[in-house]
């Protein structure tokens, strides 16, 4: 089937967003939803610890040639898979990287579709490996918990799908551009899709104490992985995309 998006050329090499941060803009992928494959852009983000270890959240694609190119920034040393939809292939970079710790956020084992390697459960504290250089912040919710992070020195922070933010102008399909709209997830308007918002109705406590202590953190930008990325102004933009749980 022909690709929805225009893609974010180039895709499966690493681009460069700060300091030791890059994104990886992947291949389509297809979720269920209403009875039909809805198609996704991806992207996974990379931080390089201090240590030179590289922290991969929410790897996209097993392409040799992707291993190949991260491998060259560093080790990698941390595998994350921050809500139960981000995880497929984590196992296919642990084969690769063996020597990777893999962090799975809440419910992700016991929702997992494919067998996960031996992993530690993330939560509302960042472990000793990154505690001094990468906050983070747990959401829980009914059907979907997501871990959010924040890398300190580049004042960056990466969300999963808690803001997905599709430019309709990037879309090929009309049908997919009025399900984006009427979703409550393009772009300039992006946030939570309304019936993840939904998902999370009794749980608006939780992700308020979450997202005000993002909104504390004061990012500069906010990486995503689903649709333009937020270059600047980033604090604004979480009082904006929030606005249904603040």
């Amino acid at each position: 089937m022909p690709d929805a998006f225009i893609p974010y050329a180039p895709l499966d090499v690493p681009k460069p967003v700060a300091e030791r941060v890059w994104i990886v803009d992947g291949p389509e992928i297809r979720m269920e939803f209403a009875g039909f494959g809805m198609p996704f852009p991806t992207r996974m983000t990379i931080i390089r610890l201090a240590d030179g270890g590289l922290w991969i959240h929410s790897p996209t694609t097993d392409d040799e040639r992707v291993f190949a190119a991260v491998a060259a920034l560093g080790p990698v040393r941390h595998l994350i898979a921050p809500n139960t939809i981000h995880y497929w292939w984590v196992p296919d970079w642990h084969r690769r990287f063996p020597g990777a710790t893999v962090h799975l956020a809440p419910g992700v084992n016991e929702r997992s579709r494919r067998p996960l390697p031996p992993h530690r459960v993330l939560g509302d504290r960042a472990p000793e490996e990154w505690a001094d250089e990468i906050d983070q912040v747990l959401v829980p919710g009914g059907l979907m918990s997501e871990v959010d992070f924040f890398h300190r020195a580049s004042r960056t922070l990466v969300l999963t799908d808690l803001i997905e933010n599709i430019e309709p102008r990037r879309v090929k399909n009309m049908l997919y551009r009025w399900l984006i709209r009427l979703g409550g997830a393009a772009d300039p308007d992006g946030k939570a899709p309304r019936d993840m918002q939904w998902s999370f109705r009794k749980h608006r406590a939780e992700v308020r104490r979450a997202v005000e202590a993002m909104i504390g953190w004061a990012p500069e930008r906010i990486l995503l992985a689903h649709g333009r990325w937020y270059a600047e102004n980033g604090t604004a933009e979480l009082h904006r995309a929030f606005r249904w749980v603040l």
